[in-house]
């Protein structure tokens, strides 16, 4: 009689154990459709981190060409029963529907780019370092008195803004004679490729080009090479692009340089959903450091595996 108390007594242990490891929290992540290699690689690395995660998220991501729609795929994340939303919006304008998930006690990490609401958890970059750091290695390559072409991106929201003030701040500082000219692009080597050989023809002088990102930055290599310009010697850059990486001991006339920004991060924000579902204790914000990156590191940095 006692063998078969303990017997059942140990199935009973067995049974609670397995249900208790079988808990599973649904994560809802939300990201913009494609149109960036780094944009890609966020959902990439959301996606594999899920998957690692298997024994404790279900998850589903959803990808959109803009607010509007990513505000409707909330609302089927929130029918779908998400007890968690990962957001990674391209655009402002999202704190209304991120504020219904609120409402509804669902939490919300906001990656990247700044959904300015109360209650919101933050996994992001430091882009304003980011501007620190490219003005601090511009002004070290070619002067307190060079001409310098800042490419802005002003519908990337705070993630520009802040790489903008970061730079502009460190050069008010530092560099108060540097001539700055200032013109809008976009995060696409093609925006970059068309948009700074306009700017080469109106500017025969060029000594530095801070670009905020590295696709941006393989487009104004281009146009450069093109153009023939042997003027330019600094071009930074950010983001973590194996394409551009490689091409910084290939170019020995030109400084290339990163800020390094990786798209990996986003599973940082998995993770914070995660513990929060969990009830752990966690900051509200996280803000990685940033890493500069040229030819004289570029090796450390490489990774074959990376979809970026």
């Amino acid at each position: 009689m006692k063998r078969i108390v303990f017997l059942v007594l140990v199935l009973a242990l067995v049974v609670s154990g397995s249900a208790a490891a079988a808990e599973q929290y649904k994560i809802g992540i939300l990201a913009p459709a494609v149109t960036h290699g780094w944009v890609a690689a966020v959902a990439y690395h959301a996606e594999a981190r899920c998957k690692e995660l298997a024994d404790e998220v279900v998850y589903r991501i959803q990808t959109s060409g803009n607010a509007e729609e990513m505000t409707a795929q909330l609302d089927d994340l929130m029918t779908w029963g998400a007890e968690a939303i990962v957001a990674f919006p391209q655009w402002e304008g999202m704190e209304v529907s991120m504020q219904r998930a609120l409402d509804a006690g669902i939490p919300v990490v906001n990656f990247d780019i700044v959904i300015d609401l109360d209650g919101v958890y933050r996994v992001a970059g430091d882009n304003e370092d980011m501007g620190i750091q490219g003005g601090h290695y511009i002004v070290d390559k070619v002067g307190p008195e060079a001409t310098v072409v800042m490419l802005e991106v002003p519908s990337s929201g705070s993630v520009s803004a802040l790489r903008k003030k970061g730079f502009l701040d460190t050069v008010a500082e530092i560099a108060p004679d540097l001539n700055i000219l200032t013109y809008a692009t976009q995060f696409t080597r093609e925006d970059g490729l068309k948009d700074f050989a306009d700017i080469l023809t109106r500017n025969p002088k060029i000594d530095a080009v801070y670009s905020m990102d590295d696709e941006t930055s393989v487009g104004v290599l281009q146009a450069i090479r093109e153009a023939g310009r042997t003027d330019i010697q600094v071009i930074t850059g950010g983001g973590g692009m194996q394409e551009y990486f490689n091409m910084m001991p290939e170019n020995d006339d030109i400084w290339l340089q990163s800020a390094l920004y990786s798209p990996a991060m986003v599973k940082d924000a998995v993770d914070v959903a995660l513990q929060v579902l969990k009830g752990e204790e966690v900051e509200m914000v996280k803000i990685i450091p940033t890493t500069i990156v040229d030819k004289d590191n570029y090796q450390d940095f490489l990774d074959p595996h990376s979809p970026y």
